[in-house]
């Protein structure tokens, strides 16, 4: 069994699309899968078929229903903000163990996906973020960073940052923005100077027409 980490540079930068993409090519392959989503902001129960959970049900061919959300997504907050603020408004906490023992409990899945949330140093609670979430776990992690003005700098020191924590990035995923300054492919190319050896994968804005690049790869 493989566990994977998917982390990004920033919020909605294209985590859960990659997650999903991912889920869906693994078993297209015929391989198991078992894709999380444990901690989510800016849910509502009001439109529970619209979440990032729900997308990921959706890939694993599971219904949407409040018990599949709760067995992928345990931790849920209303507010749209980083989850210690997020759960503290609701006046809750994360326990960091529970979320790690989550992370690691059994499952029949051959390739377990863990989606984060937020960027990778988003604060979880008091003490600890996103990236010491990937340390804990001492999972592999696919980066997930934008194409926008200023990414080369958010996604070569989110690298760096990572690296200082011992995290193995097995590869990058240039999603596009919705507004890039210049081509992907040009981005794609720039970034691939900085990075070394890690694979950059781009991912273009999809359409009917688009081939999506396949993730597969970076994970087996």
């Amino acid at each position: 069994m493989t566990r994977t980490f998917i982390t990004a540079t920033g919020t909605a930068i294209g985590k859960t699309l990659v997650t999903s993409l991912l889920a869906r090519q693994l078993r297209a392959q015929g391989r198991t899968v078992r894709a999380l989503k444990p901690v989510i902001s800016g849910f509502s129960d009001a439109t529970l078929d619209q979440s990032d959970t729900a997308e990921l049900l959706r890939a694993m061919d599971l219904p949407v229903t409040p018990q599949t959300i709760q067995e992928i997504s345990p931790w849920r907050f209303e507010a749209p903000l980083s989850p210690d603020m997020a759960a503290l408004r609701e006046g809750r906490t994360i326990d960091f163990r529970q979320l790690i023992d989550f992370c690691e409990g059994p499952a029949d899945a051959e390739h377990t996906l863990i989606e984060g949330v937020g960027g990778a140093f988003v604060p979880l609670d008091d003490d600890h973020t996103v990236a010491d979430w990937i340390a804990a776990l001492r999972a592999p992690a696919l980066l997930v960073c934008g194409s926008y003005l200023g990414t080369l700098s958010h996604t070569i020191a989110t690298l760096e940052a990572l690296a200082q924590r011992r995290v193995r990035v097995t590869g990058i995923i240039l999603s596009e923005s919705p507004e890039s300054p210049v081509p992907l492919a040009e981005t794609q190319a720039t970034l691939e100077r900085f990075v070394g050896p890690i694979p950059v994968l781009g991912l273009p804005r999809l359409t009917p027409r688009t081939d999506t690049p396949d993730f597969t790869a970076l994970v087996s």
